[in-house]
């Protein structure tokens, strides 16, 4: 049987799209035409699938990115004031310990339920035959099996959280200062987050690379029945594709990455930095109101 997988990004997170037998697909997806740049793959979704096909795939994505970014931005808020406060540490390096340690713990959380969807993806599963499913493979081999893909997935997003919290805050001081302000404006945390995403983004790009070859291969398994044990190292990967494309493959995809994820960042640490303002205007309003 003939199985391509081909991985599907709306914005937020990776879905794996099945295609067996090289032509029988899964409804949802339709094949595009051939794309010259990302403009006019913009243009051409549209005019093909509608300006909606632009967010498809949004709740099921929601469902797992809100609980990931709850845990990500609470840690590192958390252990940043205790890095600094608590434990009396002080320099520009704190954001970078925290942002990657609070990253480390989001995705360990949520790779479990990572590997979850892409059997659900690469199979079609009852959710009593994904139990089965999940069950047969930690007997065969032990509860590590649910951290599968954990290394590469941590080489990508560790250090893109790392550096996005280090040039994010760096940033926003610099705005800060420059604008005589004492706390962040909403454009101001915009456009930090912004700079400070592409930055990160163009940084780890080969690890995304490397996460989405490794994606596509457990997808490819997950649906021919073949046990995954002795997969390639990030590593192995990453030299094949210098040997095979040079470094032109590990920085494959480099404008719709930065493309995606800046505008992602800016929006994301805005709304959440004005979030926390309000909330704490609020709390301060009503603890004054109940003196």
């Amino acid at each position: 049987m003939v199985v391509l997988c081909f991985l599907y990004c709306n914005g937020l997170m990776d879905h794996i799209y099945v295609c067996q037998y090289g032509a029988s697909c899964t409804s949802w997806y339709k094949t595009p035409t051939h794309f010259s740049g990302t403009l006019d793959a913009f243009v051409k979704i549209t005019r093909n699938e509608g300006v909606r096909s632009l967010w498809s795939g949004l709740p099921p994505t929601l469902v797992m990115a809100v609980p990931a970014t709850v845990i990500y931005f609470t840690c590192y808020d958390q252990l940043r004031d205790l890095l600094r406060y608590g434990m009396g540490f002080q320099g520009n390096y704190i954001p970078l310990v925290a942002g990657g340690l609070a990253r480390l713990g989001a995705v360990s959380v949520i790779s479990p339920l990572e590997l979850v969807r892409t059997k659900m993806q690469s199979r079609k599963l009852t959710y009593s035959e994904l139990r089965v499913c999940i069950r047969s493979s930690v007997a065969q081999d032990g509860w590590l099996s649910l951290w599968r893909g954990w290394g590469s997935t941590v080489l990508r997003d560790v250090p893109f959280s790392a550096l996005y919290w280090f040039n994010y805050e760096l940033v926003k001081a610099q705005l800060c200062d420059q604008y005589n302000v004492s706390q962040a404006t909403f454009s101001i945390s915009f456009t930090a987050g912004a700079i400070s995403g592409a930055v990160a983004a163009i940084v780890t790009l080969p690890f995304d690379v490397v996460k989405t070859r490794r994606q596509i291969q457990l997808g490819e398994m997950e649906t021919l029945g073949v046990p995954v044990k002795n997969h390639t190292s990030t590593w192995h990967i990453m030299r094949g594709i210098w040997a095979e494309s040079g470094y032109r493959g590990l920085f494959a995809g480099f404008l719709p990455r930065v493309i995606k994820v800046a505008p992602a960042c800016a929006v994301m640490i805005s709304t959440y930095e004005f979030g926390k303002i309000f909330f704490q205007k609020m709390n301060l309003d009503r603890e004054q109101q109940a003196c």
